[in-house]
């Protein structure tokens, strides 16, 4: 087992390391520190949904393709601010009229063989989570045959991440109290302390639903729930040892 004094040497090397771009602070014997470094995170309801909504048609030529895209576009649009959406909530995502390609045209089932040309077209909704399933259903609807991926955000990020700081460094305390118990000090005051957010893995969209038609409109907007949100820091922390 590791002797306590070896234990401050160890921990020493680590804060002159952590603290070598940081010419304000002075490391020496007179001056005995702990460096740890802990990471948390906190968890919140989302208060936005950003909904993507899109559709393809496909038609044996490209005048045609482009009318009947036009066509499902402005329906899609038009149903959308119909029930109350702000024009300024829908942003373009993509858009492209192409010629199918060999593969594709084989692909294509008996009763639409014929076709030479896709037209695509998406964009993202922000609105309410409580909204979310109501956008997607008038979407769907009037003719948003791609749809489905939601994603589940936060107004105001950088609250959660400020949250997750502050918890990551409680965090950091306690084990540097529990380090200074061990070698039998007490520890200090805080010295220095830097955050790090590390890169969460933002919650994936599902793939859009492809669908061969609109439901009926009497069908019900389906069944969706808002998601959690998490948002976590890594807090490295010196603190003196008396």
């Amino acid at each position: 087992m590791k002797s306590p004094l070896f234990a401050v040497v160890l921990l020493s090397a680590a804060t002159i390391a952590a603290l070598a771009q940081t010419p304000t602070l002075q490391i020496n014997k007179e001056n005995r520190t702990i460096s740890v470094s802990a990471t948390d995170s906190v968890t919140t309801d989302a208060d936005l949904a950003v909904v993507h909504v899109g559709f393809q048609v496909l038609g044996r030529d490209e005048q045609g393709t482009y009318a009947e895209g036009s066509r499902v576009s402005n329906a899609i649009m038009s149903a959308l601010t119909a029930t109350g959406v702000e024009k300024a909530s829908i942003e373009s995502e993509n858009q492209n009229l192409s010629p199918l390609n060999d593969f594709e045209i084989k692909q294509l089932p008996p009763d639409r063989a014929a076709n030479r040309f896709r037209l695509v077209q998406s964009w993202i909704v922000k609105t309410s989570p409580e909204s979310a399933a109501k956008v997607l259903d008038t979407a769907v609807k009037a003719g948003a045959n791609q749809s489905g991926a939601i994603d589940w955000q936060l107004k105001d990020e950088s609250a959660l991440e400020a949250q997750a700081a502050a918890k990551a460094l409680a965090h950091a305390q306690r084990i540097a109290e529990q380090m200074a118990a061990g070698l039998h000090s007490k520890l200090g005051p805080l010295v220095y302390a830097s955050n790090e957010a590390p890169q969460i893995p933002r919650p994936i969209p599902m793939a859009r639903m492809a669908m061969a038609a609109a439901p009926r409109a009497e069908a019900q907007p389906l069944a969706i729930n808002s998601r959690k949100v998490e948002r976590a820091a890594t807090v490295t922390a010196i603190f003196a040892i008396e």
